[in-house]
Parts: C-alpha cells; sequence; structure tokens
C-alpha cells in the first residue's frame, strides 16, 4: 500500500475546494439575487396595555402594540402563520399587495375567506410580485383593526436603487386611534341601537398618544436625529376612522412615495394621510443642533357632520446633541409647535392631492389603460335602513344611519364570496346585479331628496378577465357630505382626475390625467365632489371594495368585484389551500 503524504493530501483539499468554489460561485451569485421565502408566525392574544391612565386588555399579535414589523423585498414569498388563541373570529389583510392569483390570502371576511375560528390556525401564503414600498396589515373583521395592525417594509431588489437619493436611517411612522372603551362592545352596541358608534379618546404615533393627552407625557414618540442627516419616513394611517394631516415643525418634507408606488418628488410642510393611505417621505435634518425640540404633530381632517375626536396626537423630534446630554438639560429645550390646517380645510386637501403623479420615468412607468371597456358611475354616501322588526333605533320612524354604494348597502355573507364564486355556488350567497350607475339621478351634492331610504344586498359586478375599467365616485350630500376614502383590493389604480360637485360627464373627462396620474389602492372621494379613476382587471378573484372609514364599512359602504379566470394558465385563480377556514 502507498502512503500519501499528508502535505499532498492538504494540497489535493485545497485543489478540491478551490475547484468547488468555482463550481459554486455561479449558485452563490444567484443565491444573492434569488427569492426569499419568509416565515412569520403571528399568535393572535390577549394583552394589557396602559394608555390614557387606564390599562384595557387588547387584541394583539405576539403581545407587541402595534404590531410586529414585516420586512421583505420585491419577489419574496411570505408565509405568515397565524394562529388564533382569542375569543374573537380574527382575519388579517396585507393592505395593497396585490395578490396576484393568491386571493385566499387577501383576507377580507367573508369577502376571501371565512374567519379564522378560535383555536385555529392559517397560513397566509402569497408572492411580492412588483411592488416595493411602505404598506401595511391590519384585521379585516368588525373593529379588530383599532388594535391589530402594524407596517409592510418591502426593500426594492438586491442592488437596485431609491429613485431618491439614499437615506442615512429609514424610520415607520404609524398612526392610530385609541378608544378607553372596548372597541368591539362600542360598534356592537351601536350596530344594535342604531346609533353612532362613540368616538375616539386620543390619537397614537407607533402606539403612543403624547404630552397633548392626560398623563401621557411618559408615552411619547421620541425620533432622534442627527443634524444634517436625510431620513425616511414610512408613513402608515392604521387610524379607524379618521383621516389626518401631519407635521414636523419648522422642518420640510419630501413626499416621494404613496401608496408603495414612487411619486415625483415634492416639498411640502403637512401630508394629508387618510386610512389606508401610507406616504414615504424625506426629512432632511437641519445642518446645525438647534436649541429646541419639535414637535411631531397629527389631528384630523373631517369634512362630515358627525362629532369626531378633535385631538391631537404629538411625537417629539430631539437632534442627537441634545438627545445625549443629561435629562435635565434636554427638559429644559422649549417645544415648538406644529400648526395645522383648520380641521375641514376642504381647499388643502384637494390641493395636496392633485400634487400626487407617477413619476412615469422608463424604469417606473405609469401604465395608465389609455381606453376603457366598461366605464361605472358610482355614488358613495349616507342614507338610512329600516330596523329590524325586534329592534328599537334611535333614527326617526325606527330607522338607523346606513351607507351605501349606488344606493345598496351591502350584506355580509354567511360564506366567502371567492369560495362561492371558485366552486359555482353563488345562488343564495350573492347576485352579479350590481347598478351600473346610481339607480335614479339627483342633485347628489345638492338638495338631498326626501327620500333617503337604502336598498340592501350582497350584490356584485362581474367582469371578464383583463377588463380596462373607469370608475367615477360621486359623494353625496345625503346627512351631509363627506370625504370617503375608498379602497380598492387587489389592485392598483390611477387617479385620473378628482373635482368639486356634481362630475359633469360631457366636460370633466376632457381635464383626465392619462399622462402620469398618481397609482394608488386607497383615494379619498372629496367632500362634496367627485373622483375618477381606471384600473386593469387583470387578477382574478374577488375583490372588495369599501370607504376606509371603519364605521362606514360597518354600514354598508362597500361592495365587491368579481374578475373571471382568463384563458391563460397564469391568467386563473390558484386552488384554496387545504388549511383554508371553514365558516
Amino acid at each position: 500500500m502507498v502512503s500519501v503524504p499528508l502535505t499532498s493530501s492538504a494540497a489535493f483539499r485545497s485543489l478540491f475546494l478551490a475547484l468547488c468554489a468555482v463550481w459554486l460561485l455561479p449558485d452563490l451569485a444567484l443565491a444573492k439575487y434569488a427569492r426569499i421565502t419568509r416565515h412569520y408566525k403571528f399568535n393572535i392574544k390577549m394583552q394589557n396595555v396602559t394608555r390614557l391612565c387606564q390599562t384595557k386588555s387588547i387584541v394583539t399579535v405576539n403581545g407587541q402594540f402595534p404590531g410586529p414589523r414585516i420586512i421583505a423585498r420585491e419577489g419574496d414569498r411570505l408565509l405568515i402563520k397565524v394562529v388564533n388563541h382569542v375569543q374573537y373570529n380574527v382575519t388579517l389583510h396585507w393592505h395593497g399587495i396585490r395578490q396576484l392569483r393568491s386571493g385566499w390570502a387577501d383576507g377580507p371576511a367573508y369577502i376571501t375567506q371565512c374567519p379564522i375560528q378560535t383555536g385555529q390556525l392559517y397560513v397566509y401564503n402569497f408572492t411580492i410580485t412588483g411592488q416595493r414600498g411602505t404598506l401595511f396589515w391590519h384585521a379585516h373583521i368588525s373593529w379588530l383593526r383599532a388594535t391589530l395592525y402594524g407596517p409592510i417594509v418591502i426593500l426594492p431588489k438586491r442592488h437596485a436603487p431609491y429613485p431618491f437619493p439614499q437615506p442615512f436611517k429609514e424610520v415607520p411612522i404609524i398612526f392610530g386611534e385609541w378608544w378607553k372603551a372596548d372597541t368591539e362592545t362600542i360598534i356592537n352596541q351601536a350596530l344594535a341601537t342604531g346609533g353612532a358608534p362613540n368616538i375616539s379618546d386620543a390619537f397614537t404615533i407607533n402606539g403612543l398618544p403624547g404630552p397633548s393627552y392626560n398623563c401621557s407625557e411618559k408615552e411619547t414618540f421620541k425620533l432622534k436625529v442627527k443634524p444634517g442627516k436625510t431620513y425616511l419616513l414610512r408613513l402608515i394611517n392604521a387610524a379607524l376612522n379618521d383621516e389626518l394631516f401631519f407635521r414636523i415643525a419648522n422642518h420640510t418634507l419630501t413626499v416621494v412615495e404613496a401608496d408603495a408606488v414612487y411619486v415625483k418628488p415634492f416639498k411640502t410642510d403637512i401630508v394629508l394621510i387618510t386610512p389606508g393611505q401610507t406616504a414615504n417621505v424625506l426629512l432632511r435634518a437641519q445642518s446645525k443642533t438647534p436649541n429646541a425640540k419639535f414637535a411631531m404633530s397629527a389631528r384630523p381632517y373631517a369634512t362630515g357632520p358627525a362629532s369626531f375626536d378633535n385631538t391631537t396626537t404629538i411625537g417629539i423630534l430631539e437632534y442627537k446633541k441634545f438627545a445625549s446630554a443629561s435629562n435635565s438639560n434636554n427638559k429644559n429645550l422649549s417645544l415648538l409647535k406644529a400648526k395645522l390646517p383648520q380641521f375641514n380645510d376642504s381647499t388643502f386637501a384637494m390641493k395636496f392631492s392633485k400634487k400626487i403623479r407617477s413619476l412615469a420615468t422608463a424604469k417606473f412607468p405609469a401604465k395608465v389603460p389609455k381606453k376603457f371597456d366598461r366605464r361605472f358611475f358610482f355614488t358613495v354616501g349616507l342614507g338610512i335602513l329600516p330596523c329590524s322588526q325586534n329592534q328599537t333605533c334611535q333614527g326617526p320612524k325606527n330607522t338607523r344611519p346606513a351607507a351605501a354604494v349606488n344606493n345598496v348597502s351591502f350584506v355580509q355573507p354567511n360564506i366567502a364570496l371567492l369560495q362561492a364564486h371558485f366552486f359555482n355556488q353563488s345562488k343564495g350567497v350573492y347576485t352579479t346585479n350590481f347598478p351600473t350607475n346610481p339607480p335614479f339621478k339627483f342633485n347628489y351634492t345638492g338638495t338631498p331628496p326626501k327620500n333617503i331610504m337604502l336598498d340592501s344586498g350582497t350584490k356584485v359586478v362581474v367582469l371578464p378577465f383583463n377588463t380596462s375599467v373607469e370608475l367615477v365616485m360621486q359623494d353625496t350630500s345625503i346627512l351631509g357630505a363627506e370625504s370617503h376614502p375608498l379602497h380598492l383590493h387587489g389592485f392598483n389604480f390611477f387617479v385620473l382626475g378628482q373635482g368639486i360637485g356634481n362630475f359633469d360627464p360631457k366636460k370633466d373627462p376632457a381635464k383626465f390625467n392619462l399622462v402620469d396620474p398618481a397609482e394608488r389602492n386607497t383615494v379619498g372621494v372629496p367632500s362634496g365632489g367627485w373622483v375618477a379613476i381606471r384600473f386593469l382587471a387583470d387578477n382574478p378573484g374577488v375583490w372588495f371594495m369599501h370607504c376606509h372609514l371603519e364605521v362606514h364599512t360597518s354600514w354598508g359602504l362597500k361592495m365587491a368585484w368579481v374578475v373571471n379566470n382568463g384563458k391563460g394558465h397564469k391568467q386563473k385563480l390558484l386552488p384554496p389551500p387545504a388549511d383554508l377556514p371553514k365558516c
């Protein structure tokens, strides 16, 4: 037997490893760019939380409030295992995620799935395709999203830069709404009595109310910055019922993204953000450390006749020099206040929303449908419905406030629409006769008609695959004109135009922006006005569209679009997962 010297053995091993490295290098390089499957486990559990001097038990994910941040890259697949340990039925919605062919993971209760019952679990399985930016997740059943929410941060593909200066640091800023009382009790009582639900007690920034509320000085979000550095603030409005103005005292913001779509950058002192909307803004810290702290303030933009929570949540922007100094030094710094518009400043609201325009570059094109196959005109607003026979309601002649699209107040089915559609079992679940236009014409923003009684039903619009849709949404003055943030699941849409008063089909389309309109998933229908959008129905499934003011959703301001399968293999809705919850 010939013995091989150790040195030869070592040399052979080195050569072998070197060859392996050469063979594996392309794979390693590929892995660097490969799509990753990211796993999250969300335990839905009760947690005691103290705010405004009161402790209450709230529904949370993993005991965190706000909930955990989901981070992924464009192209990644997410598997989020949700286990329900609480007494309530639960669903989660990944707000703004397209869910291409994966409607089973979208989340709205009784639209795409039956809820996850106590002791049950469901894995939300979806891929992020062609999207990057800030979105968020929240509960999508009853009012549970009051505390069940958190950020979704989608980073660009590796080595794909932002189309704006690289920030020094990125910070999520998530606005919420807080009630001292239990929110499920509040909405259930309101629906039982036919009255309006109680308004919130505070707004929050990253779960903290701030110094303008009783005993909340220690519960204040603080953003500590270095002079001269640029910060990317990922703004999310997770409040239930209020659009919000946001401002940082003595600082200018640059808006660079809205609803996870890059926009033409523009400077502003104030941002308006409706529930369901997100915005990325750049904050450039002052070059020299100022001798002050700065209020980061948010308070409602409210246009309707109903009472609202007219309070202000405040976070504090501090410069690092003082942040590391002694507490006494820091406390002595004066806090400069942020001046916000009047609560009903609809002129500012209109001007601000018109500033948001797509980048529309070769790299980030605005794929606006230049023509449309179907045109719809939807009124959105309030009205009344009769109360059930065994119910005593607070409205005149035993009526209750309700809300509707084209006079139809949506009735939630007992099984999920998507299941009924997929298995061809729609009979007795929904009808396909949702009105294309209002059932009767009137002066929508003028004197309301005498009969303000609504119809109710579970009605949908059916669209063939790849239909190009133009939709005008018109606010009405019934029970008072009001801004309605409308959210469309499963799609982004382009905001072609908006205006005050009644939409004029002869004159207004000539002013539509078909070059670089804003691309969004949630848009405010102006108070006493209209907005026109277009989208391509290229995603088979059942897609919810509703007002993101939760009180209006509870009252029926919602409907659904059924998009049929296309002919191609990749134009068909995938079959339901084995663990889809049962009703």
